[in-house]
């Protein structure tokens, strides 16, 4: 049993925080929201403060939503999580986020004598309430074998990619890749309705081509306007797609840029709180 705290209990850290309550670890939970805490009332400690979850802990990992929210929580001088933390312990950043964040964090970190990770994950809600979620890590070898089994216990693999920050370098490159396939299928499939084809049936013959990835087929039902759950909102792959721009520097991304407009668009209609592929319904 290891002792544990998960900050931000959102749809994903709720999930995760589950996983290791029930893989039998001591865990301590905070959300900037109490209510989100008080629904694990009698299975985990819950914590008023960051640095409060994470006094005593021997790992402790945020799953919040942007730069601002991760760095309020980590480095925060009086309530912040790494005020809390003892030298030999592990932070891990599994929060989508900028590279230059992650390399901040790797500092504080490490001025702290805390072990770091940025170590985003790959899948959504229903990946992280089975515990198959992959995560795409940054930091040290030994630093990740000695966390594996804990995320493990969250995950069906965990993959280094490399140095400080490489985890939060290919999330981008993951999250922008999908937002570019789901940007082109809404367009294709409203062209193909203009033209007179059902959008229905013709997103089922493109998700059965080998030109669709498995991620666009799963979906492509919400594109031409199933029900689908929330489970990867419109402003937050917005977001994401911002975060890859500013990661490319000088880097010319014209793709990406094109990507994010649509994803904007959609905002501005008011579905930013919509699943990703409430983006169809610009086409319709």
């Amino acid at each position: 049993m290891t002792k544990i705290s998960v900050l931000g209990l959102g749809a994903m850290g709720s999930r995760m925080a589950l996983r290791l309550i029930d893989a039998g670890h001591d865990v301590t939970v905070w959300n900037r929201s109490a209510a989100a805490a008080d629904a694990f009332a009698g299975r985990a400690t819950i914590a008023a403060t960051p640095r409060a979850a994470a006094e005593g802990a021997e790992i402790v990992l945020s799953m919040v939503r942007d730069d601002p929210a991760a760095r309020e929580i980590w480095l925060e001088p009086e309530h912040g999580a790494l005020a809390g933390m003892a030298a030999g312990s592990v932070a891990i950043e599994c929060s989508t986020v900028t590279p230059a964040w992650a390399a901040e964090f790797h500092a504080a970190c490490a001025a702290r004598g805390v072990a770091a990770l940025d170590a985003p994950v790959a899948g959504t809600l229903p990946q992280a309430a089975g515990g198959t979620l992959i995560f795409l890590v940054g930091g040290a070898p030994d630093t990740l074998a000695s966390v594996e089994p804990i995320l493990r216990a969250m995950g069906s693999a965990a993959h280094l990619i490399g140095a400080a920050g490489a985890g939060a370098k290919i999330k981008l490159a993951v999250n922008a890749l999908l937002a570019i396939q789901l940007a082109a299928a809404a367009e294709l499939l409203g062209a193909l309705d203009l033209a007179g084809l059902s959008a229905a049936r013709a997103g089922e013959i493109l998700g059965s081509m080998p030109v669709a990835s498995p991620a666009l087929k799963n979906y492509m039902p919400g594109l031409v306007g199933a029900d689908v759950p929330r489970f990867f909102p419109v402003d937050m792959i917005e977001k994401d797609l911002g975060y890859a721009i500013a990661m490319g520097g000088d880097a010319a991304l014209p793709i990406v840029d094109a990507t994010r407009a649509v994803f904007n668009r959609a905002i501005k209609a008011g579905l930013g709180d919509e699943n990703v592929t409430a983006i169809g319904k610009l086409y319709r």
